[in-house]
C-alpha cells in the first residue's frame, strides 16, 4: 500500500469486528493510512496487536517510538456484546428488594409479539437462589418507610460466598430517587469482601422502571469481569509496548471516555464499535456540507444503519441485545445479519435464503479457503465478476474462484437445477432486498422521506450495494469514502470523550416543574463538568447539551427533545409537539404534559482533525482493464471498465457500469449510474436524469 502519513504524533483508532480488525492512523496533518488483520475472536487483544505489528512493518517504525508518538489511542471492542452473546459472563448474585425477587425473570410480562407463545426468552443471568430479598423499603417519594435489614446483606453475603458469586449486581427499590439504602448495601458489601466486582444501580442506570433497571444492572455485572479483564490487561501491554497516554474506549452513545471511568460500567461499551460511525458522519457532514445522513456500513457479519437528521444522530435510550432489555445511552442503530459473510442455502421449503447466520473470520466464505464450504455473498461476487480473484484486503486472505464456484453449485445452483450465475444474482438479491428494509427501518418507519438523504455506502461490503440499495431507496445520492472499510475506524479518529446523566423529575409541565428542570440540569451539568475534569479537560474545552424527555399525562413512553438550558414553558411544549407530531402524525393541544426525565450531555472537545487538501484534475482517467461483470439491471454480464482507486483524483467521473478498486473495499456502479471525485477525494455516486 502507498503510505501518506508523515507527521506525528499519532492518533490511532482500532476497531475490532466480526471478520477484520481495522486499525487506522492520522497525522498532525489530518492524512490517515489503513491496516487490516483477520480478527481473533479468542483473543481480540491479540488481533489488535497484530494491527500495530502490521502498522509498524509498514511505517517502518519501532513499536515503542510510534506508541510514544500516539496523542490518542480509541478502542472500539466487541467483548462485552460477545459475553452477553455467547453466554460466558460471570456468576452474579442479585441483592433487590424483598418482594421483588422474582421481577428480573417475570420480565414486563409481555411479549414483543403477541401471537408467539412458545418462543423461549433467554435465560435469567441470575438464578433464582442467587437473587437474595432484602428488607427495607424507599417509597415512591424517598422517604424511608422501613429500614435497611443490614443482617439481610449479610446473609445473603454467606452465601454467595459459598456459591462462588463473581459479581454482584444491587437493585433496590426507588433508588433513583433515594439510593441511601443502596449506598449503606455497596459499604457492607466492600466490609465482607465478597468478590471484587459490585454493581450498584443507582450508579449506573438512576432511572424508574424496575424491571429495566434490575436487567442492566444485572447485564453489567454479568459482563464487569470479562470485559475489565481483558481492557485492563490490553492497556498494560500497550503501555509495556511504549503507550505514554491512556487508553479511550468508544462507548455506545459514540462518545469516547478514558477506561479508568469505564471500568465499573461496560455495560456501556455493548454498542462499542458500530457506534464510532457517529464521529466519521458527524465528519463528513461538516465536510460535505449535507446534514441528511443515513449510513449503510457492511462488514463480513452485519449491516449497520444509522440516520443523522439535521445533523444530530439520534440516541435511544432503550436497547435490547439477544433479547435482554437495557437501559443505556446508545447510538439509534438497526443490525441486521447482511454482510460480506453472509452465509446463503435452501430452506426445508426448497427457497432460497441469506443470513443471517455468518461464516466470520474463520472459516470465513468458501473462497477463503479456511475450511468453509457454504456459499456466502463474497462468493456470489466473485462469481459475478465484481471482485478480482488472489490476495484481498491488504493481502490478509486470497479470494479463490473455484472454491466459490464449487460452494454455489453443490449448495444452490445444482439442487435448484438453475445456472451458477443465476444462483450469485440471486443470493445477491435477497440480500440487498433485506439491505432496503433495514434502511426503511430506520428512516421511512421513523417518519423520515429517504429522497431528502444521501446514503453512505462504507464498511468493507457497503460500497458494492450503495448503488443498488439507494437507487431503489429513492435517496438523492450515494456517498462512498475512499477508506469505506474503515468507517468505524476513522470515527474514532472524529470522536469526542463524551459522558451522559440523567436525572428523575415525574411532575406535570408547569411553573413549579421549571424550577425542579433549572435545578436537575445544574446538579448534572456540575457532575458532567467533573467528569469531563477527571478526564483531563479544562472547562474552555468542555460544552453540554440538554434534554427532556415528555409524554401526555396517561401514556406510558416518553419523547426526548433537546432544548437550550434556559427554554421557556412554551418553547419545551412547543418543541415536544413538533417532534410528537413527527413520529405520530397528530398532537393532543388540550392534553397536559408530564416532564419524565431529564439529561445533560457533557462532551469534552478533542482537537480538531483536519482534512487534506487535494488539487482538482480535469485529465480523463483511464481504466486498469475490462471484465465481464454481470449487472442486475441488464440481467447479464457486461464488459466492465475497472478502475484502480489511487489513479483517481478530485474533480474527475465518469459514468458505469464500472467498478473501482479500493485499499479497503471495491465500489459498484451499475449502468446510469455516475460518479465523481469530491473535495474530500471520496466518491458520489449520481443515478441516471440526476445532476
Amino acid at each position: 500500500m502507498t503510505i501518506t502519513i508523515q507527521v506525528p504524533p499519532w492518533r490511532v483508532g482500532v476497531d475490532v469486528g466480526g471478520t477484520f480488525t481495522d486499525l487506522v492512523v492520522a497525522d498532525s496533518d489530518g492524512r490517515t493510512d489503513v491496516f487490516k488483520v483477520p480478527s481473533v475472536p479468542a483473543d481480540p487483544g491479540e488481533g489488535v496487536i497484530n494491527a500495530l505489528t502490521r502498522a509498524c512493518a509498514e511505517l517502518d517504525q519501532p513499536m515503542e517510538k510510534f506508541l510514544g508518538d500516539c496523542q490518542f489511542f480509541l478502542h472500539g471492542s466487541t467483548v462485552a456484546t460477545n459475553t452477553l452473546l455467547e453466554g460466558k459472563g460471570a456468576t452474579v448474585g442479585l441483592l433487590t428488594t424483598h418482594g421483588f425477587r422474582d421481577s428480573l425473570e417475570a420480565r414486563r410480562g409481555l411479549r414483543k409479539d403477541p401471537w408467539d407463545h412458545r418462543t423461549p426468552y433467554p435465560p435469567v443471568l441470575v438464578p433464582r437462589y442467587l437473587r437474595q430479598p432484602v428488607r427495607g423499603r424507599i417509597d415512591a417519594e424517598g422517604n424511608e418507610v422501613e429500614p435497611l435489614n443490614a443482617c439481610d446483606v449479610r446473609a445473603a453475603c454467606a452465601l454467595f460466598r459459598d456459591e462462588g458469586v463473581e459479581s454482584i449486581a444491587v437493585c433496590l427499590l426507588n433508588s433513583f430517587v433515594n439510593s441511601a439504602h443502596e449506598e449503606a448495601v455497596a459499604e457492607i458489601l466492600t466490609e465482607e469482601n465478597v468478590c471484587d466486582w459490585v454493581s450498584v444501580s443507582s450508579d449506573i442506570v438512576p432511572i424508574m422502571g424496575e424491571y429495566e433497571r434490575s436487567s442492566t444492572t444485572a447485564v453489567n455485572a454479568y459482563v464487569m469481569p470479562r470485559v475489565a479483564s481483558y481492557l485492563t490487561a490490553l492497556q498494560k501491554k500497550l503501555i509495556d509496548m511504549g503507550l505514554k497516554t491512556k487508553l479511550l474506549m468508544l462507548q455506545s452513545n459514540g462518545g469516547a471516555a478514558s477506561l479508568d471511568q469505564l471500568i465499573r460500567q461496560p455495560v456501556n461499551l455493548l454498542l462499542s464499535g458500530p457506534s464510532a460511525g457517529v464521529g466519521a458522519m458527524q465528519h463528513l457532514s461538516s465536510g460535505i456540507g449535507e446534514d441528511n445522513l443515513v449510513s449503510m456500513e457492511i462488514g463480513g457479519t452485519s449491516c449497520d444503519v444509522m440516520l443523522m437528521h439535521e445533523g444530530r444522530v439520534a440516541i435511544t435510550d432503550s436497547l435490547s441485545v439477544n433479547d435482554y432489555d437495557l437501559v443505556t445511552p446508545s447510538v439509534d442503530i438497526h443490525t441486521v445479519g447482511a454482510g460480506g459473510g453472509t452465509i446463503s442455502g435452501i430452506d426445508g421449503a426448497g427457497l432460497m435464503y441469506a443470513g443471517p447466520e455468518g461464516a466470520g473470520a474463520n472459516p470465513g466464505p468458501a473462497a477463503y479457503g479456511l475450511g468453509g464450504t457454504r456459499p456466502t455473498v463474497t462468493d456470489a461476487h466473485l462469481v459475478l465478476g465484481r471482485m478480482r480473484p488472489g490476495p484481498y484486503a491488504g493481502g490478509s486472505v486470497t479470494l479463490d474462484l473455484s472454491r466459490a464456484e464449487k460452494a454455489l453449485d453443490d449448495e444452490i445452483a445444482n439442487p435448484l437445477g438453475i445456472s451458477r450465475t443465476e444462483a450469485a444474482a440471486g443470493l445477491i438479491r435477497i440480500v440487498e432486498q433485506n439491505l432496503l428494509h433495514a434502511v426503511e427501518r430506520i428512516s421511512i418507519q421513523r417518519g423520515y422521506n429517504p429522497g431528502r438523504f444521501m446514503l453512505i455506502g462504507c464498511g468493507g461490503a457497503g460500497p458494492m450495494h450503495g448503488a443498488s440499495v439507494g437507487r431503489r431507496l429513492g435517496a438523492r445520492a450515494v456517498y462512498i469514502p475512499r477508506q469505506a472499510g474503515a468507517f468505524c475506524a476513522i470515527g474514532m479518529q472524529h470522536a469526542d470523550v463524551r459522558r451522559d446523566f440523567v436525572h428523575v423529575v415525574m411532575r406535570e409541565l408547569n411553573g413549579e416543574a421549571m424550577e425542579a428542570i433549572a435545578d436537575g440540569y445544574l446538579r448534572l451539568e456540575t457532575q458532567a463538568l467533573e467528569a469531563l475534569q477527571n478526564e483531563g479537560f479544562d472547562k474552555k474545552d468542555t460544552e453540554f447539551g440538554y434534554e427532556l424527555d415528555l409524554h401526555y399525562e396517561g401514556q406510558q413512553w416518553d419523547v426526548g427533545v433537546a432544548l437550550k438550558p434556559d427554554a421557556t414553558l412554551d418553547e419545551i411544549r412547543t418543541s415536544f409537539e413538533a417532534e410528537y407530531d413527527r413520529q405520530f402524525g397528530h398532537t393532543n393541544p388540550e392534553s397536559r404534559i408530564n416532564v419524565a426525565k431529564l439529561r445533560v450531555v457533557g462532551i469534552g472537545k478533542l482537537p480538531l482533525l483536519e482534512d487534506p487538501k487535494f488539487e482538482a484534475v480535469d485529465t480523463t482517467p483511464e481504466p486498469i482493464e475490462t471484465r465481464p461483470v454481470y449487472a442486475e439491471s441488464a440481467g447479464e454480464f457486461l464488459e466492465t471498465p475497472v478502475y484502480r482507486g489511487t489513479d483517481l483524483h478530485y474533480g474527475q467521473g465518469f459514468g458505469g457500469p464500472a467498478i473501482i478498486e479500493e485499499a479497503t473495499t471495491t465500489i459498484l456502479m451499475g449502468p446510469g449510474d455516475r460518479v465523481g471525485v469530491d473535495a474530500l477525494n471520496n466518491y458520489i455516486i449520481t443515478f441516471e436524469g440526476e445532476g
